[in-house]
């Protein structure tokens, strides 16, 4: 048993706590008892885990029994020891009334909230203004937790999540260079260990729309092709209906499709017969085989702010690899592995291939997590939006602590005479306290009103392209979030004008001509520091909100490289054209059709947008005998009229 020692360092922090009292003797001995005790049952190293522990629980209980004494101007009572008669072992101060939580729920806490409501319906303006700084304040917090939850702080709402892993290229320029081909994604199937499977989509997708004939006008639809696996890579059933099967992806054609909920309930008012049903789909003959559960919605993961309504089967076949760089790929990694393990084990396959095939092109490859994937771009915003988030709530708290002191003579009589009458500083604590509670709770229900409107607003928004930003939404997490922050808001706010409102002095206080009794110089100070506080604070999200919006200046501001003024487009659909002159005969028709069109200055016809998306082309010179390939640049063309 006396092999051990307690931790020094912890000791000595304690004994600095104490005084020289034979309480505190006492205390130091039973605390040595129990540690050996400890060392048999823990180990030393638990038992040196338990005193750390201990220790600061009591050091953290002295100053704060100290704070109070100080704050509240109290001294010792005639015949204590140095922490008081309820301080006679360490046991007492771990194990008796818990502080904090002590002061708000001892008894009669029910009778204080109710004269605390009152009190605050006697000044409906001062407290109603209290509100709207919390509520500002929480609903901020709470709209940017609820914008940062589904990507950031929560799992994906897949099967398995963490077994999901993004595979890309391991080029850092536009979308070619991080894609793949499909004959990249077959060997991967074929040599990988650590994946269990390995599906994909079209990555470029969105260069290309359909027309649905049907009744009336034909209507202009999106579709992604994606491998016949690919929903169940993702642990993703269809609501109604079934998925695609291997022989349906043997081609590239349109033969069965899965439609998107929300295209089914707003197309076809969610009819329940669509399953089986033909659709004219580019004069295609496309079978509806299923319908995609609400809460899957593709381009909410994979391509924010693009409509998707549909999926189709994409084959991996000779044809589709000779496409080039076209594939976004996900996998699922076997039970046990991590996307690490994957990425190594990727690079050596390419490798390996490329050792085999000195002539192959498109084989660098990248494996990262999928969620690390889909928050990578937007995480560092997102972290700084909630860090402005938690300066404004910081401001708030101290804005409003600083005004409840303020009021701190009006209420010091109101306290003397309760306390004079026999209430005890605990009740008058927790009476101030609960006050501020109330306030910070009216701010939270405030609060949840205002960020259902924003997080509302922003998920009906196309302005910004972040995935599941459609999903966001008030949920039950974000009111147990708003709760949390209300009540830690209550504390923060209350703590200082409580213990300075509830001090002692009660005679002298009552005799003291209200017309010209001050403010002590401690509660100058406090106020003081308060103020300060609220301007640091406030100038850093001042520097902060200015080089942010000097930032988003400069990039409006680049030179675009032609003039966007009176410019507008828009996507041309066309039919199936049978030939080059009938295509080239419709796009002339189409472009004199519109120079026709007063105020129409010019026209022309380009395949991608100015600022669209940096599609890479690879060739060589008419001629070149050299066929390897490093003979091959790189070029990023744009089909224009």
């Amino acid at each position: 048993m006396t092999a051990h020692r307690p931790p020094q360092l912890a000791k000595r922090w304690l004994q600095r706590s104490l005084d020289s009292s034979v309480e505190s003797a006492t205390i130091l001995g039973d605390l040595e008892e129990d540690f050996h005790r400890e060392v048999l049952s823990r180990g030393p190293d638990g038992a040196a885990r338990w005193y750390w522990w201990e220790v600061t629980r009591l050091v953290s209980d002295l100053k704060v029994r100290r704070a109070v004494r100080v704050l509240t101007g109290r001294s010792k009572r005639h015949g204590e020891g140095s922490f008081g008669a309820e301080d006679t072992g360490h046991r007492l101060i771990t194990k008796g009334r818990p502080g904090m939580l002590g002061i708000l729920l001892d008894a009669g806490w029910k009778e204080d909230g109710r004269y605390a409501l009152r009190t605050m319906m006697r000044d409906v303006r001062f407290y109603g203004f209290a509100v709207a700084i919390m509520g500002l304040a929480i609903g901020a917090s709470t709209a940017v937790y609820s914008v940062m939850a589904p990507l950031v702080l929560r799992p994906l709402d897949f099967h398995e999540p963490d077994r999901l892993v993004w595979i890309s290229n391991d080029g850092d320029g536009g979308l070619s260079s991080v894609t793949s081909r499909a004959g990249n994604l077959r060997d991967f199937r074929l040599m990988s260990q650590t994946l269990e499977s390995i599906g994909g989509f079209n990555a470029f997708f969105d260069y290309s729309s359909y027309n649905l004939f049907g009744d009336g006008d034909p209507t202009v639809i999106s579709g992604v092709g994606v491998t016949h696996d690919f929903l169940d890579i993702l642990g993703v059933s269809p609501a109604m209906g079934r998925n695609f099967l291997a022989e349906e992806a043997q081609e590239f054609s349109l033969q069965s499709i899965i439609l998107s909920h929300r295209f089914w309930v707003q197309q076809y008012g969610a009819d329940p017969d669509i399953l089986g049903k033909t659709l004219n789909i580019d004069d295609a003959a496309a079978q509806v085989v299923g319908v995609l559960p609400p809460d899957f919605n593709f381009s909410d993961f994979f391509a924010p702010s693009t409509a998707v309504e549909f999926l189709r089967p994409f084959p991996i076949s000779d044809q589709t690899d000779q496409w080039g760089n076209s594939l976004s790929m996900v996998g699922r990694l076997r039970p046990g592995a991590t996307a690490e393990a994957a990425h190594m084990e990727l690079v050596a396959i390419t490798e390996r291939l490329q050792a085999e095939q000195p002539d192959r092109w498109g084989l660098g490859v990248r494996a990262t997590s999928l969620q690390e994937h889909l928050a990578k771009d937007y995480k560092t915003s997102l972290l700084t939006l909630a860090a402005g988030a938690a300066v404004v709530f910081l401001i708030a708290c101290a804005n409003l602590s600083n005004l409840m002191l303020a009021r701190g003579p009006k209420r010091r009589k109101e306290m003397a005479v309760r306390s004079a009458m026999g209430a005890s500083q605990v009740r008058l604590t927790r009476q101030l306290l609960l006050e501020s509670l109330l306030v910070s709770l009216g701010g939270g229900a405030l609060g949840i009103a205002i960020a259902t409107i924003v997080t509302r607003g922003v998920a009906a928004s196309s302005a910004f392209s972040i995935p599941m930003l459609s999903s966001v939404s008030v949920d039950g997490a974000a009111l147990l979030f708003t709760l949390t922050v209300a009540v830690v808001a209550g504390l923060l706010v209350g703590v200082v004008p409580a213990f300075q409102g509830s001090s002692g002095a009660e005679a002298r206080v009552i005799r003291e001509d209200s017309r010209s009794g001050l403010e002590s110089r401690r509660s100058a100070r406090l106020r003081e520091t308060l103020v300060i506080a609220e301007v640091a604070l406030a100038c850093v999200l001042l520097v902060g909100g200015g080089l942010l919006f000097r930032s988003l200046a400069n990039v409006m501001d680049v030179n675009l490289g032609y003039q966007p003024a009176g410019a507008m487009s828009w996507r041309l659909n066309t039919p199936n054209f049978d030939s080059l002159p009938q295509a080239s005969a419709y796009f002339d028709a189409a472009l004199q059709r519109i120079r026709e069109v007063p105020g129409v200055g010019s026209v022309g016809i380009t395949d991608t947008a100015p600022l669209g998306r940096n599609r890479s082309w690879g060739g060589r010179a008419q001629g070149t005998a050299d066929d390897s390939p490093d003979s091959y640049q790189t070029m990023y063309p744009r089909i224009v009229s």
